[in-house]
């Protein structure tokens, strides 16, 4: 599947062609986040508060518990494994050593996304699929909707995922890799209560 822009004059790119990393960059910074699979532009819209509290609070969380070799990101940050693949997790782990100032251009050890109304297919149907082609060790998907579900797939020797966990509300996840840590999916949105 190849999405092509039909208007010439849409961001510069030129008609009948897949779009690249390089068509990225003549897009507007107008709150969207612009993202490529296999050439496919992906264009979704700002999240709403809890896709931000929940993604927040596990930014913050992973942060603390992050060791040196690695470093905790958060979207907008590119993860460019090749000129047709651009993705931006809501959150990324990375070894410190596999980091430009620019962008990510090899997988994250994690990558994690947080479902909204207008990502939910993409993030657990395109976007799981593109982290597992690109070798991303473990990808998880955070649904914000009260009372919280986490769900963790880890890439087996196969290269591919398998569903490890999947747990709701005050349950407990605690992951040994990329480093140890524990996560409560209602905890994730304490936030969005006085």
């Amino acid at each position: 599947m190849t999405a092509m822009s039909s208007d010439p004059g849409f961001a510069g790119v030129a008609e009948g062609r897949p779009f690249t990393v390089h068509d990225l960059e003549a897009m507007p910074d107008d709150g969207h986040r612009y993202e490529l699979i296999d050439g496919v532009l992906i264009v979704t819209p700002a999240p709403g508060w809890h896709h931000q509290e929940s993604s927040g609070e596990l930014f913050v969380q992973l942060r603390i518990a992050c060791t040196s070799e690695f470093r905790v990101l958060s979207a907008p940050f590119g993860v460019r494994t090749s000129v047709r693949n651009e993705l931006q997790p809501d959150i990324l782990v990375a070894r410190y050593v596999d980091l430009t100032p620019k962008n990510l251009p090899i997988a994250p050890v994690l990558a994690v996304e947080v479902l909204s109304p207008s990502t939910a297919l993409n993030d657990l149907n395109n976007k799981k699929a593109a982290y597992e082609r690109m070798g991303t060790a473990s990808y998880w998907v955070v649904d914000p909707d009260p009372p919280g579900r986490l769900t963790v797939f880890e890439l087996g020797a196969a290269g591919r995922y398998a569903e490890v966990a999947s747990i709701c509300g005050d349950e407990k996840f605690t992951a040994e890799r990329p480093f140890p840590i524990t996560v409560v999916p209602a905890r994730l949105l304490d936030g969005l209560h006085p």
